[in-house]
């Protein structure tokens, strides 16, 4: 399917309105998985062109993005990522565990950038950092498509070296989110170690609801808060 390329223009206007000489691209993957992390990546690029073919990293195919993800781990100027594993999830709600991700690929680059692009529409990040939100971003702004083909494909990996721990989930083919075998997996053995305890798929398992934490959300600073769950009846 054909896509417009992304371009450097959100950034080219936060330098010009802000002074910000580096600039990151801040994206997430996970957010809807029952299990496994939630994971972002920061990604700095500059205003270089891009590599042929970059774009949110869900128009892409596997083979596709693989092959992206080598060459701009290599292009990019610099790049980190963040992790909030699931008892982090499960203990801070998915607003809090986003910023939670950020901020350690945001710190875990060399150099501080002075200003973020973030995909989406709410700004999890918040003070001190100075964010421009992009809806779509992950398709129109460079940085931003960098990170989100970055952590796809790291996020995709660290899932697939749980298959052989726990082949019947199919971690190496879903990743963690819903899928019919990952679906009859929770039926008959319940939740993992890396399954997340207080989503809501676990209401329609009558046999391991005892193993659910219930939290209540703290939103601050009036953020929306950011689930993005599937029920057990995707």
């Amino acid at each position: 399917m054909p896509y417009e390329a992304p371009t450097h223009t959100v950034e080219r206007s936060l330098r010009a309105t802000t002074g910000a000489k580096l600039v990151a691209g801040v994206d997430e993957v996970g957010r809807g998985a029952w299990a496994g992390p939630v994971t972002v990546c920061a990604a700095v690029t500059g205003l270089r062109r891009p590599p042929a073919g970059l774009t949110d990293s869900k128009l892409l195919t596997v083979k596709r993005r693989d092959e992206l993800a080598e060459v701009l781990r290599d292009w990019v100027t610099a790049y980190a990522l963040g992790h909030s594993s699931p008892e982090e999830i499960d203990e801070l709600g998915m607003t809090a565990a986003l910023r939670l991700a950020a901020v350690r690929a945001l710190e875990g680059l060399p150099v501080r950038p002075d200003a973020v692009i973030l995909d989406g529409k709410h700004d999890y990040l918040g003070a001190p950092w100075k964010v421009r939100t992009v809806i779509k971003g992950d398709q129109s702004c460079v940085a931003v498509a960098a990170a989100s083909v970055i952590a796809k494909v790291s996020r995709d990996a660290m899932m697939a070296e749980l298959d052989a721990e726990h082949a019947d989930f199919a971690f190496g083919a879903n990743a963690g989110y819903p899928s019919p075998v990952h679906k009859a997996a929770l039926e008959e053995r319940g939740p993992t170690p890396y399954h997340r305890l207080s989503w809501s798929y676990l209401d329609a398992l009558p046999q391991w609801r005892h193993l659910k934490k219930n939290r209540v959300p703290v939103l601050s600073g009036g953020t929306p808060e950011i689930e993005g769950q599937l029920g057990f009846d995707f």
